[in-house]
């Protein structure tokens, strides 16, 4: 029951993403939903709702806001983390990403590879980054992680 059954990504003040990013965002969202582990943290000793939760995932104010409820929509809490952790592991992530891009067009198997090992590495980097900023607050597994920092990266696309 601690899991995410519902994503909402307010990503509508932005500009249409490339065709890359939109299939990464499909790719995150579908496993997300998929296979996830999402503990709420409980807040000055009030016990958290059971879940699954409805997770609103969005960018406020130059904070990331993750707005939880429960399936039938009664509020289990709002947190928000400064995105200053998150903004060199984005722009790395997506200069690895173009460069990954560009070489399955034209590169071989073997180098292709290669960057796509580095990506992976920088995709995990932000996965821990974004553990380490939900401490207190969430728990949540590196796979987990790893999809929800995904969907960071399209909320910063274009900002």
């Amino acid at each position: 029951m601690n899991r995410i059954s519902h994503i909402d990504l307010d990503d509508s003040a932005l500009p249409p993403p490339t065709p890359e990013i939109e299939q990464e965002r499909k790719v995150a969202l579908f496993d997300l939903l998929e296979d996830n582990s999402f503990i709420p943290a409980e807040r000055e000793g009030r016990a958290v709702p059971d879940g699954p939760y409805r997770l609103a995932l969005s960018i406020r104010d130059r904070r990331l806001v993750f707005a939880l409820t429960t399936e039938e929509k009664s509020e289990v809490g709002e947190f928000h983390l400064s995105l200053g952790p998150f903004r060199q592991v984005v722009k790395d992530y997506f200069q690895i990403c173009e460069s990954y891009f560009e070489a399955v067009k034209n590169l071989p198997p073997s180098q292709i590879e290669t960057i796509d090992m580095a990506r992976r590495g920088i995709h995990n980097e932000g996965a821990r980054v974004l553990q380490e900023r939900l401490e207190g607050k969430a728990e949540v597994d590196i796979d987990t992680a790893r999809r929800l920092f995904t969907l960071i990266c399209v909320l910063h696309f274009g900002g």
